[in-house]
């Protein structure tokens, strides 16, 4: 039982440093990639993320410019948000990017629930903001009024922004020149932080190296509980095997040795048997 118990604990504790190492590994994965979307520079956003290419991780949270002009006649106000205290709705226009034509989602700001919204600034704008990944369609669809959608959902916008898609949308940080009058009645949004959702495998390998060093932890001890018990089998089966040889032996001895006989035994004495009377004797 001690040596059960001294096995158990070695387990859990290879097992807890196991899920230490796990934990360190995804902190250090976040760690790095917010090092690295921090140190990257500010860059147009045809050089971080062309027209109809996939978004990964490495783009998401980068600070972007695109220079263009919105369209109006596209924007619609993404429902069911908050900012702070506030239920309200994000305002969403199109931005036809100069250099390649195709548009661009761009979140301008929030407005509070029952606001009117704002329309775009007219005329050329440059846009300073972060790069996101589309959120995608919403688990239940819900019918919603003109000019209202439930998530920003990139690839419903296809069939009905007449150019290309950007695979992406940009929380608006600034424009330049700034939003007048109505157009600037919009509270900027600021972004979400940036979740990796991945590992640093180094120390995701240490996290498996203590697992298997505690899988062979019991491995060593079953080796060892299983050969004890052979050999523990093996000295009754010998035990055995002798107690049936003494029997053996000595059955032979005392049952099937022929009977010793007497050494007078079967003779005759012949003065047993007296000569008859009247016989002739020399």
């Amino acid at each position: 039982m001690a040596l059960l118990g001294l096995v158990a604990a070695i387990v859990v504790l290879f097992g807890w440093l196991g899920l230490w190492q796990l934990n360190v590994s995804q902190q250090k994965a976040q760690t790095e990639l917010l090092q690295q979307v921090e140190a990257a520079p500010e860059a147009p956003i045809d050089d971080v993320l062309p027209p109809q290419t996939s978004i990964t991780g490495a783009h998401v949270g980068r600070s972007v410019i695109a220079a263009g002009r919105y369209d109006a006649e596209n924007q619609v106000l993404v429902a069911g948000r908050r900012l702070g205290d506030q239920v309200g709705t994000w305002v969403l226009t199109p931005l036809v990017v100069d250099a390649t034509g195709a548009r661009l989602a761009i979140i301008r700001g929030f407005v509070p629930e029952g606001t009117s919204p704002p329309p775009p600034p007219p005329g050329p704008v440059t846009v300073t903001g972060t790069l996101q990944p589309q959120e995608g369609p919403p688990d239940q669809r819900q019918p919603m009024p003109e000019g209202q959608v439930q998530t920003v959902d990139l690839s419903s916008f296809v069939n009905t922004w007449p150019s290309d898609v950007y695979n992406a949308f940009v929380f608006a940080d600034t424009e330049t020149p700034p939003a007048t009058g109505a157009a600037a009645q919009v509270t900027p949004v600021p972004p979400p932080a940036v979740d990796p959702g991945g590992l640093n495998w180094r120390n995701f390998a240490y996290a498996i190296q203590w697992w298997i060093f505690a899988a062979f932890v019991v491995y060593v001890w079953w080796r060892l509980v299983r050969d004890d018990y052979r050999l523990s089998l093996e000295g009754e089966s010998h035990s055995e095997a002798g107690a049936e040889a003494g029997d053996t032996d000595q059955t032979t001895r005392t049952g099937e040795d022929p009977p010793v006989r007497d050494a007078g035994e079967g003779t005759t004495d012949p003065t047993d048997h007296p000569l008859p009377s009247g016989g002739n004797t020399r």
